[in-house]
């Protein structure tokens, strides 16, 4: 099968199944020896496929959602220092593009996090699985300062973060 016809296949309107699909966050904190995880319990996506391959959509992701298994610190996650989730409860990525590159392809847009909006590029992999649904992946290393979260006591968090996309995407039926 050519990619040509891999794309006629693909063409078409696609939701994200938020039961199936993750967004995991990992931070280093005093100095690197421990390690920050946590996830966002609500996610929320969409993307478009055209017949002649461009891909378009949006993932959304609830700020207030993160979740570390500690309570103190998920409500400081929430807070002005770091998400401000009151006054910006969206984080949000708009796919500009995703195009086959090596083993995956890679993936094009613009990250926005608490009212800042920064260009985007990364690398992930796309299983194709039957015609009915389409698994992205991908880690992705942000810098947080970029987007104003800043806070840092005595310089113990690291300003680089890694986050983990496991987004699992339905067809949406032609009407």
């Amino acid at each position: 099968m050519t990619v040509s016809d891999q794309i006629t296949e693909l063409t078409g309107e696609w939701i994200l199944d938020p039961s199936r699909s993750a967004v995991s966050l990992a931070s280093k904190s005093m100095g690197g020896l421990a390690r920050v995880k946590g996830g966002f319990g609500q996610v929320t996506g969409q993307g478009t496929i055209s017949p002649a391959g461009d891909v378009t959509g949006t993932l959304t992701i609830a700020a207030a959602s993160i979740d570390t298994k500690h309570t103190k610190r998920d409500k400081h996650l929430r807070s002005a220092d770091f998400f401000d989730s009151d006054n910006y409860p969206e984080i949000s990525f708009a796919v500009a593009g995703v195009r086959p590159s090596g083993q995956g392809v890679t993936i094009t847009g613009t990250l926005s996090i608490r009212g800042r909006s920064r260009p985007l590029t990364f690398e992930g992999t796309a299983t194709i699985h039957g015609e009915g649904e389409v698994v992205l992946d991908a880690v992705v290393i942000i810098n947080r300062a970029d987007f104003g979260l800043t806070w840092n006591v005595l310089g113990m968090a690291a300003m680089k973060n890694t986050l983990t996309i496991h987004a699992v995407f339905g067809r949406i039926p032609a009407r």
